[in-house]
């Protein structure tokens, strides 16, 4: 039984082939392909449509004549309607679509792919992941903004939360890692990446996190702002700024881009440590914001048993991780500093904090595409 996952990301498009064995299920399964098309829209590969073209066309040497069974999308935004996986038909596309706004770096490639891929394969089941799924649990003071209720019954603006299928699969391995069942555990888990947020867990339920109505909201990011007085968009917005500035200023050209010039983490610590201050404050500011984001968490979930980092510098970056961990001392946690060199880049959870740390700390690699293909065939319910 073969499962494609298919992941549009802003400028890429990420793709995973897993063979499921019906008689072992939860296992996982197999992954026998993947692949990236990177720097869409900023190279030869014009959008994702033809980004879709190159997958398939490496897929088709894979499957040599095969079929896949089933194919799972990782869609970012699905608002209030979307509480768990669904099917995909035309409606639910159509559905999708109309969230383009809420999450216009993400949702609309999103939807290109979907088109593409009921195009490509009509009588193959699809089904679609929601990002935002996960924390339709925050209660109601974690979601709601203190504007007018109107804007909220209009317009849904209100706190949907992203990276959730990131932050249940990473909790639930941390659950096992601590010997708790997920149903007990309380943690706070910081997927930090690109895109990057943190995530307070109760009793194996998201009470808080730190995105919004849209994913910009919270962290220092790659190329996103996060937080931003919104008296400033006010102000930018009387000095002759548009809706269309504004979104580029904050989603394409903020973050670690306008803070250090570039959004390669390790370039960026590369240069801290050689003595670049641009970089140096860089890190100390989206060190500071996290900190402060994950003791609010800490707070939010009545105590954290663990605090867990998993996404690209979550997982690889030991120097931030540090830096981060340093500034957590006055939660009683202690760093491990051989176990935290030695996490970087590993396939499994690893713990980074000292026996007498008061909160555990665990770096655990994320697999979105396996929590996806999971998710698809639970809902397909295929043999």
């Amino acid at each position: 039984m073969l499962v494609l996952v298919l992941n549009a990301g802003s400028s890429s498009l990420k793709y995973s082939l897993r063979r499921f064995d019906p008689t072992q299920p939860g296992a996982g399964g197999v992954k026998i392909a993947k692949g990236i098309v990177e720097q869409i829209g900023e190279s030869e590969v014009a959008d994702h449509l033809q980004a879709f073209d190159i997958v398939s066309g490496e897929l088709a040497e894979v499957l040599g004549g095969r079929t896949v069974d089933a194919v799972g999308h990782r869609v970012v935004h699905g608002g209030e309607r979307f509480t768990g996986p669904a099917l995909i038909d035309n409606e639910i596309i159509r559905a999708i679509e109309q969230l383009n706004e809420l999450a216009p770096l993400h949702n609309p490639p999103g939807v290109q792919c979907l088109r593409a891929a009921t195009r490509a394969w009509p009588k193959v089941p699809q089904v679609a992941v929601f990002d935002t799924s996960f924390h339709r649990t925050l209660p109601e003071p974690a979601w709601r903004y203190a504007l007018p209720d109107e804007l909220y019954r209009r317009y849904g603006i209100r706190r949907y939360g992203f990276h959730g299928t990131s932050v249940h699969y990473v909790g639930q391995r941390a659950a096992e890692m601590l010997g708790v069942p997920w149903e007990k555990f309380d943690g706070v888990i910081a997927h930090l990446g690109n895109g990057a947020s943190v995530t307070a867990v109760k009793h194996g339920r998201s009470v808080d996190t730190s995105m919004g109505f849209t994913p910009l909201e919270g962290l220092v990011m790659g190329t996103r702002s996060g937080d931003v007085d919104p008296g400033v968009l006010v102000f930018l917005l009387r000095k002759g700024y548009d809706a269309d500035k504004l979104d580029s200023l904050l989603n394409r050209d903020s973050g670690f881009k306008a803070l250090a010039g570039h959004n390669d983490m390790r370039a960026i610590t590369e240069a801290a440590a050689a003595g670049n201050e641009e970089a140096e404050l860089a890190l100390e500011i989206a060190a500071h914001r996290l900190a402060r984001y994950i003791g609010g968490c800490h707070v939010a979930c009545t105590g954290a048993q663990a605090v867990v980092l998993t996404g690209g510098i979550g997982e690889n970056s030991a120097p931030f991780r540090a830096r981060l961990l340093t500034k957590l001392g006055p939660l009683g946690i202690s760093l491990d500093a051989a176990a935290n060199e030695e996490a970087t880049g590993m396939d499994e959870g690893l713990r980074i904090s000292t026996p007498d740390s008061v909160i555990e700390v665990l770096v655990i690699p994320t697999d979105e595409e396996r929590a996806i293909a999971e998710a698809t065939l639970a809902l397909v319910g295929l043999p």
